[in-house]
């Protein structure tokens, strides 16, 4: 296996930190390829909890390059404070061992500002992190964005911020109300971050079409979940960017190449932040316990993550949306020992009974059909699984045609069974 892609295959928050660590540790290069600082991965070693957003995991791996793809969004204020962040925990961050794509797309103080009041003052509350990633991706769209390698010149930079206010300054003086900073006032802000991160900056794209011809194992690490992706997701409850594994072609490249493996990582259970409907949401005391022993809060945000049953209609979808080959199914320590367990099988929707969902789906509208699950109490001390945790895992593999690669029970490193070789 030359490559391997880590897709969250729910609504983001299912874990992908530990396991992109862990499988990053038999790679050669680490990439991401889109969304931006709204994600975080919380990776635990030993005693030290690292807290990522744009920075990939294989920071943590000396012997590891970590890429920042083309596809991101790029906040070099955030970047600056992260990178202080890594280091402060003995990383140390080289134009070696870290590469930034010198075509990303970068974050104004005009587009978090606009993210901002949008979710405050607008009709539709999306339940954004309000870090200016919709905004940036508009930007990118209508063919006015700023890229990372603009801020390398002041006088290019001012141009193009110039030409980027015209509209939202309508906005913020009009509609909004709101201060905001002069386009002088913003590039110069940007070139001085811009001078500390040139070093970084690189043609990505490149690196990585010679790192495959040299035979290089890469690992693709996502942000978020496919049920976030802006075309595949529950829109327009979404992300901005293509969370599935069709962004990787379009937010890094793997030339010439194809995925060798998609690893859908999967909780358990189901959690989803922010606004949007969620089918088999809980909200009596069994979806309260599960977010207090599950720990259920936004490494982002801190906001609290709603939780239900695992959705397998749900599951079966993105499995197919994102061409997953396995599934890492983690937090299955949170589920031990509750005296009821159920899982999603079927929704019923306009009539009919349905067993997978698919693009457009009107979640709000459906009825989750559940099946009741014997309840396992395993407590991961031993090399073998309960019966009845067997019985669960052999649920899901039927149900999405392919298997579970990995099992994981806690924050830990060690907290984790590998039923697959990866690498």
């Amino acid at each position: 296996m030359q490559s391997l892609a880590i897709i969250g295959s729910q609504w983001g928050d299912e874990g992908k930190g530990k396991i992109t660590d862990l499988l990053g540790a038999k790679c050669d290069v680490v990439v991401r390829y889109q969304g931006g600082n709204n994600a975080g991965h919380t990776i635990i070693v030993g005693d030290k909890k690292i807290v990522l957003h744009l920075i990939p995991s294989g920071v943590l791996h000396s012997h590891c390059t970590s890429v920042i793809g083309h596809g991101v969004v790029f906040d070099p204020e955030a970047f600056m404070v992260e990178m202080e962040n890594v280091s402060n925990s003995g990383i140390n961050l080289t134009s070696e061992n870290l590469k930034i794509s010198s075509n990303c797309s970068i974050i104004t103080y005009y587009n978090k500002l606009l993210d901002g009041q949008r979710e405050a003052k607008g009709p539709v509350k999306i339940g954004t992190t309000g870090k200016g990633i919709g905004p940036t991706y508009e930007d990118k769209i209508s063919r006015k964005g700023i890229k990372l390698r603009d801020l390398f010149d002041l006088d290019i930079l001012t141009t193009k911020l110039e030409a980027n206010l015209i509209e939202k300054e309508a906005l913020f003086k009009n509609l909004y109300r709101c201060d905001y900073p002069s386009a002088q006032e913003e590039a110069k802000r940007l070139y001085e971050l811009g001078k500390k991160i040139k070093p970084f900056a690189t043609d990505t794209f490149s690196f990585l079409d010679q790192s495959i011809r040299e035979n290089k194992k890469l690992l693709y690490e996502g942000a978020q979940g496919v049920l976030l992706d802006i075309d595949y997701g529950s829109y327009p409850f979404v992300t901005s960017s293509n969370t599935s594994c069709g962004g990787i072609y379009t937010g890094a490249g793997l030339p010439g190449k194809s995925i060798s493996e998609v690893l859908g990582i999967t909780k358990a259970y189901t959690t989803r932040v922010g606004e949007g409907p969620f089918p088999t949401e809980l909200f009596d005391d069994v979806g309260e316990f599960i977010q207090t022993k599950g720990g259920e809060f936004g490494a982002t945000t801190g906001r609290k993550r709603r939780c239900g049953w695992l959705d397998l209609p749900l599951l079966k979808y993105t499995v197919k949306a994102s061409n997953l080959t396995s599934i890492a199914l983690t937090k299955v320590d949170v589920l031990s020992g509750m005296d009821t367990l159920k899982v999603c099988y079927a929704y019923e929707y306009e009539g009919e009974t349905i067993d997978c969902a698919y693009p457009g789906i009107d979640l709000s509208k459906v009825k989750p059909l559940y099946k009741k699950m014997k309840c396992f109490s395993d407590d991961f001390k031993s090399d073998t699984l309960s019966k009845e945790l067997e019985d669960y895992i052999k649920e899901v593999e039927q149900f999405i045609e392919i298997p579970v690669g990995i099992i994981a029970y806690g924050p830990e490193r060690s907290e984790i069974k590998f039923r697959k070789d990866y690498f």
